[in-house]
């Protein structure tokens, strides 16, 4: 039967390989669960209307059965009041009905297999669903620490960028300051060189004029020009 194919595919799932397959089980486990319920609705009808085949098919090989006896005992009957006929006749019936219970029997036959398979079934995904049901708070739970733990590695992720950032921030500054260090030297090289002899030529020439003037006051002193001016001075101040 189709149905009991299709629901072999769906009972055969491994609960396990699906649920490591999902690509976010937070948030497909509902839908899983809700899937689930879905398909274990479906297979209870399916499970009801072949489980009522089978009782159908119980009770027609039930009647059959019955059938035959009463078509024994009343070829039993007929013998005991003698009459063979009527003996054969009863008999001739009973095992017309005897062949068609052979087929009734068979077909019972398949349909209590179908009912015993469909009952499987049924019981097999009620207990996974109640399985994942029970796992459900575990498997979010995971997930809540899964994200929490990736939190942590982003922001792990930040900071080790961020002492990138300052490493590089560091090596510019250095750059920085050897660049202008670098600058300072060139400027440095760039200024006109102090004259050393110029300087001592200003040295000299203050000394050369100092000696200039000793040499105008001894000459006025030779002339006799700078005794006058004295005592002129003195003079003066005596009056």
């Amino acid at each position: 039967m189709a149905i009991l194919n299709r629901f072999t595919d769906i009972i055969s799932a491994n609960i396990n390989a699906i649920i490591d397959r999902m690509e976010d089980p937070e948030k497909m486990i509902d839908q899983y669960l809700r899937d689930m319920m879905e398909d274990l609705a479906e297979v209870k009808r399916s499970t009801a209307s072949i489980m009522a085949e089978e009782n159908r098919a119980k009770r027609e090989v039930d009647q059959n059965e019955a059938e035959v006896k009463k078509y024994e005992q009343l070829a039993k009957k007929a013998l005991e009041a003698g009459n063979e006929d009527d003996a054969r006749i009863f008999l001739s019936k009973k095992q017309e009905i005897e062949s068609v219970g052979a087929g009734l029997a068979s077909a019972y036959a398949s349909a209590h297999e179908n009912a015993v398979k469909m009952r499987q079934m049924h019981d097999k995904l009620a207990n996974d669903i109640e399985t994942l049901r029970q796992r459900r708070a575990m498997i979010k739970g995971k997930m809540s620490v899964a994200k929490t733990q990736d939190k942590i590695n982003e922001v792990s992720q930040n900071v080790s960028k961020s002492q990138s950032a300052l490493g590089n921030f560091k090596r510019m500054e250095d750059k920085a300051n050897r660049m202008l260090d670098e600058s300072n030297a060139m400027s440095e090289l760039n200024t006109e060189p102090i004259d050393q002899a110029k300087a001592l030529e200003e040295k000299y020439a203050t000394q050369t004029s100092a000696a200039v003037e000793d040499e105008l006051t001894r000459m006025k002193q030779e002339l006799g020009l700078s005794p006058a001016i004295e005592e002129d001075e003195s003079e003066s101040s005596v009056e």
